[in-house]
């Protein structure tokens, strides 16, 4: 098994930033940062020396776009006290999108070509479970993400995201079946939603689920990158570029803030995005916590609320692909949401999930993100629903990171390149 340590490293406050990296120029830029970013307590040892950790991200920004709001980007950077175990726990898994854990700390693993996989505590492969439905495996399609029923101890149910395919293109979909007795297979498998209208592209599914403590599901959709997706984000009679919330049988979930307007999908819950791969809730509030991918620049982290228009793509702190500005150019509009965090250059964030144990005290309550093009997993640090410290970990293993999952005071990750890491105290 592979490990690796990550130990805390103080900056004393009096070592002269030109002793450090030997730079005038580099002294200059950064006695500048820390006027702009004053010093703040330890964010994970409140108490002790004051941090003088710089932004994560050295890259030079790839937009002309400034923050509309303090703290909204390259906040403090911050890093974890506590030593740290990494554990390669499996490899040559085939194209890995989403993990979950068991209630017995076993875990299901989806595989985009549409295989669904039980792993043991330990991560060793048990068997494939037979009897879901064919996907469009195409592009960036395939199966996509599974979430457990809040009852499956009693009942079993399990609910995953595919794209599906039919005439004329493809779509999100979710659709549910029961776990048999000895796992080997998914029973009485029925569709319960559809993102549409069908669209004839292989990309932005968007794709992840996760239950609320009611027991609704909330499930993200991408806008399919084309055009007539892109402006489908902004009507709310059309399935890309939203977050929904439904019930069980996929119907609209009551309270949702459109029901009973003729001009809305009930099942509605937010919309504006781009292409949503990262749902959690926080483990205190229960608020639902959202990232997106942004083009070129501009990934999003935001804070969900019913019926709130998160943008896309009006606003935006990302330019096209080619370098040309999006719409009108601009990061703000009355009436839509500014998000809690943007990174420029991206990370291009996936799976995440909250750490919610006490084997790590500095993590508890942080957000874990996994980075595709950015190759490692992002720590964040919440207070007062603010970003406040920032960390990369796993920068070593030059991977993508597809899904960060939680259990029992560990985090487990799994790569595009096949690798499932297990993460926990050393």
């Amino acid at each position: 098994m592979g490990r690796v340590n990550y130990k805390f490293i103080k900056y004393n406050t009096m070592l002269s930033p030109i002793k450090v990296v030997g730079s005038f120029a580099f002294s200059v830029a950064l006695s500048g940062w820390f006027a702009c970013n004053p010093p703040q307590k330890n964010l994970i040892n409140p108490g002790g020396q004051d941090t003088l950790l710089a932004p994560v991200e050295t890259k030079p920004k790839v937009t002309p776009y400034q923050a509309v709001l303090p703290g909204q980007t390259r906040v403090n950077g911050v890093r974890t006290t506590t030593p740290i175990q990494v554990d390669l726990l499996a490899q040559g898994l085939d194209k890995p999108w989403a993990i979950t854990p068991l209630p017995d700390g076993r875990f299901l693993v989806t595989l985009r070509g549409g295989g669904l996989q039980l792993h043991d505590t330990e991560g060793k492969f048990v068997r494939a479970i037979q009897g879901l439905p064919a996907v469009d495996s195409r592009g960036q399609g395939g199966l996509l993400d599974i979430a457990l029923d809040p009852d499956f101890g009693t009942n079993r149910m399990l609910y995953w995201s595919f794209s599906e395919r039919v005439t004329g293109g493809n779509h999100t979909a979710v659709a549910k079946g029961k776990l048999s007795s000895d796992d080997s297979r998914v029973e009485n498998v029925s569709i319960i939603f559809r993102a549409t209208p069908t669209m004839n592209s292989e990309l932005h599914y968007g794709s992840r689920l996760v239950f609320d403590k009611d027991g609704a599901l909330f499930v993200s959709s991408g806008e399919r990158f084309i055009t007539q997706g892109r402006n489908n984000s902004q009507s709310l009679t059309a399935g890309q570029g939203k977050i929904f919330k439904i019930k069980t049988d996929g119907t609209a979930a009551a309270g949702n803030p459109f029901v009973g307007r003729a001009d809305a999908n009930p099942e509605i819950y937010s919309y504006g995005h781009r292409n949503p791969q990262s749902l959690a809730l926080h483990p205190v509030t229960g608020q639902l916590w959202e990232a997106e991918f942004g083009p070129f620049g501009g990934d999003e982290l935001n804070k969900i609320e019913p019926g709130k228009n998160y943008g896309w793509p009006v606003i935006t702190y990302g330019l096209e692909y080619s370098g040309e500005k999006i719409g009108e150019g601009i990061q703000q509009r009355a009436g839509m949401e500014q998000p809690v965090y943007f990174w420029d250059p991206v990370i291009s964030p996936s799976g995440m999930t909250f750490y919610s144990g006490d084997a790590i005290p500095e993590w508890k309550n942080n957000l874990f993100i996994g980075g595709l093009s950015s190759m490692h997993i992002a720590r964040l640090v919440i207070a007062n629903d603010k970003v406040v410290g920032e960390e990369r970990l796993l920068e070593d293993k030059k991977e993508r990171f597809r899904d960060v999952a939680y259990l029992n005071g560990m985090l487990f990750a799994v790569t595009d390149n096949g690798n499932l890491y297990r993460i926990k105290k050393k």
